[in-house]
């Protein structure tokens, strides 16, 4: 029988489970993913090198773990209803200063780290994207987006809005603020999103 989970002290099962990403996060945000090891999350955890190793072979799927652990494990492919719904998740995410910082080391990884950042995309950024472009798509069909609109160049517009708010606004900005950020570029880029809430007019009823 092992020890590496059971040694008094150190944690077990899902408390290593919880420890190890916990530690992962923490190393992350702090250093980046190129300067982020297992022996230094095992270390952090308090585990085991192979405690680690048994949960996660590589590096790139501790930190891909890592990642969906802190946005809360959301599915692969997320079911986002409108416009309003993709606006407010984007504002809680860039009005959580360790969120932001942590989708500002996963953008330094792909040049630092790109068997990370490509294994990352190909696992649930691609999914999520489609996602997002739908969501523009409806949003097209229902008459908030002009008709002649290129959905994949407005999702490079939008996520680009997103990773510069990122790089250049502070980590201290209100829910508000975010919110008026993205309805200045929303708008920029045509959503008007009373084209979807048209009321009868009275006599054609």
């Amino acid at each position: 029988m092992g020890t590496d989970d059971r040694a008094p002290g150190r944690p077990r099962s899902k408390e290593a489970d919880a420890a190890i990403l916990g530690a992962a996060l923490e190393l992350l945000i702090e250093r980046g993913a190129e300067a982020t090891s297992i022996e230094q999350v095992a270390r952090r955890a308090g585990v085991t090198r192979a405690t680690v190793y048994r949960r996660f072979p590589d590096k790139t799927r501790l930190l891909i773990a890592t990642v969906e652990a802190a946005y809360g494990n959301p599915p692969q492919s997320p079911e986002i209803r409108d416009v309003e719904q993709l606006v407010a998740g984007w504002v809680l995410v860039l009005t959580d200063p360790r969120q932001r910082r942590l989708l500002r080391r996963l953008y330094g990884a792909i040049e630092d780290n790109p068997e990370l950042a490509s294994a990352y995309h190909d696992q649930f950024g691609r999914h999520r994207d489609q996602a997002r472009r739908d969501v523009l798509e409806r949003a097209r069909d229902r008459g908030q987006l002009p008709a002649d609109s290129n959905l994949d160049i407005l999702l490079d517009v939008l996520t680009g809005a997103v990773w510069q708010h990122l790089a250049v606004r502070p980590d201290t900005g209100t829910a508000d603020e975010v919110e008026q950020f993205l309805r200045a570029v929303l708008h920029q880029i045509g959503y008007r999103p009373g084209a979807d809430r048209r009321q009868p007019v009275k006599g054609n009823q």
